[in-house]
């Protein structure tokens, strides 16, 4: 009995063994699968990235991947913009028009879920429905009467029509967001609030906004990320050069009836995309517990 206990302690022993070398092997291999296809999704970018440095009969027709020479002449002719307007104005004109569309969503969206929330009021449910019903409506069936309605204010062709709707609550995916995060802030706080005298606006910016602050930073990403890469409504409303976008900018340099300049569309697509990256990172961990706090705990 003492020898086999010994040599029962060492089988175990190597059982354990083997099973974290297994475990060891089987993480290794999930992290190579992980990392190929990381490298596949992040090819086309990366051969944008390189393009932006190649002339422009080396981007189709060379075969080195990566250009013999960096060059800046690209960017250079990207950024002094076309017909008068340089690619600066377009990052200034869409910059404006995020910052007030941020700023419309978060007043107006944070309000309008305050309202659903935590208060009660007529029919309340019956316009709550409705609101939801909003997000299952496609948005094509309501661009031809927005575009009527803007028209008759005389709208089109300048920024209202892209920034002012925001500050009337039309997008109810950040309501229902805002909704469901703020059903998760106890109650007792709202009632010790109105104990001490605390009105609803009161409640609403002191205490509900503070505690609110994951869904409206994932409130604020996810506006500049669409409104930044918004393509069809921008062109839709905007048809002075002198108001253009980033994103409808970058389609200047597509002709189809001549050469494109596709060395300086790289370019200016590389810049547009810094923006982004730089939103997600710093804000990545606000995001993130936006989505699962408003997602999962309402």
């Amino acid at each position: 009995m003492e020898t086999s206990k010994p040599f029962t302690e060492w089988k175990v022993t190597q059982q354990k063994a083997r099973n974290q070398s297994k475990r060891r092997i089987s993480r290794l291999f999930v992290h190579l699968v992980i990392i190929l296809i990381g490298i596949l999704m992040l090819y086309p970018l990366i051969w944008m990235v390189s393009s932006s440095f190649k002339e422009n009969t080396d981007i189709f027709t060379g075969t080195n991947f990566w250009p013999e020479q960096f060059r800046l002449d690209n960017y250079i002719q990207g950024w002094s913009g076309l017909s008068g307007y340089s690619f600066g104005r377009f990052f200034l004109n869409s910059a404006f028009i995020c910052i007030l569309a941020i700023i419309g969503n978060i007043v107006s969206c944070s309000m309008a879920a305050y309202a659903f929330a935590r208060l009660d009021f007529a029919f309340k449910k019956v316009f709550f429905a409705i609101m939801l019903i909003t997000l299952m409506l496609p948005f094509h069936v309501t661009v031809i009467p927005q575009y009527i309605m803007f028209n008759k204010l005389e709208w089109i062709n300048t920024f209202l029509p892209l920034t002012l709707p925001k500050f009337l609550a039309t997008d109810g995916f950040f309501i229902f967001l805002m909704v469901q995060f703020m059903r998760t802030i106890p109650k007792e706080l709202e009632e010790s609030a109105k104990m001490d005298g605390c009105g609803l606006m009161r409640i609403y910016w002191s205490l509900i906004l503070p505690l609110s602050l994951p869904a409206l930073i994932t409130t604020m990403i996810f506006t500049f990320i669409w409104t930044w890469n918004d393509f069809f409504t921008q062109l839709l409303y905007l048809s002075d050069i002198k108001y253009y976008t980033v994103a409808v900018g970058l389609r200047m340099f597509v002709d189809a009836m001549g050469e494109s300049s596709w060395g300086a569309l790289f370019a200016m697509s590389t810049l547009s995309l810094i923006p982004l990256f730089i939103v997600f990172i710093f804000f990545q961990k606000y995001l993130i517990e936006g989505i699962t706090a408003g997602g999962i705990k309402g």
